[in-house]
């Protein structure tokens, strides 16, 4: 068979979206429906949370959801995507943690661990972070090799889970 023949290989990935600028739920929305044009075919939606900012906190509240595609493309390429996307619904980046139209991160790609100067996987600060662990738990697979970290870290009755609010609207509703 010739390498033209094989189909591509699948690779699962895991995103945190987050916007905390202008019309939020329109920039989440946009921003899944942009991924389904890129090679990335969103599996499953998170619920969608309110949040508080963290980091740096003088700013507005964010919404937040995680997505759970399938991509033909490699993380570096996933990456180049997102900053796409990000880019075209306005994204700057003046202060680190600082507001923003739309924030795409990269949580797991497939089982594999990433440490280069453009990317780390998993992100390195996920297992921190009430605003991903959250709505990540929520359709993290237990194929997942960060699964069990996940769940136990989420439902762990002493994980501060305060300023992590369900928020009524469902992104699949409105695509």
């Amino acid at each position: 068979m010739s390498q033209s023949a094989i189909p591509k290989q699948d690779n699962f990935v895991y995103l945190s979206l987050g916007s905390n600028v202008g019309d939020r739920m329109n920039y989440l929305t946009t921003a899944v429906s942009r991924l389904s044009e890129h090679e990335i075919n969103v599996k499953k939606i998170s619920p969608v949370y309110e949040t508080d900012p963290v980091d740096y906190v003088a700013q507005d509240e964010f919404l937040n959801c995680c997505v759970l595609a399938c991509t033909s493309l490699s993380p570096l390429s996933l990456l180049d995507v997102i900053h796409s996307i990000e880019n075209e619904l306005g994204r700057t980046r003046e202060i680190r943690f600082g507001p923003r139209t739309i924030d795409i991160d990269i949580l797991l790609f497939n089982h594999e661990r990433i440490n280069s100067d453009e990317l780390i996987i998993p992100h390195p600060r996920m297992f921190q972070r009430a605003f991903v662990l959250v709505p990540l738990a929520q359709i993290i697979e237990k194929s997942s090799g960060a699964y069990c970290k996940t769940m136990s870290i989420v439902y762990d009755k002493s994980y501060n889970k305060s300023g992590v609010r369900l928020h009524h609207e469902i992104i699949k509703d409105r695509l």
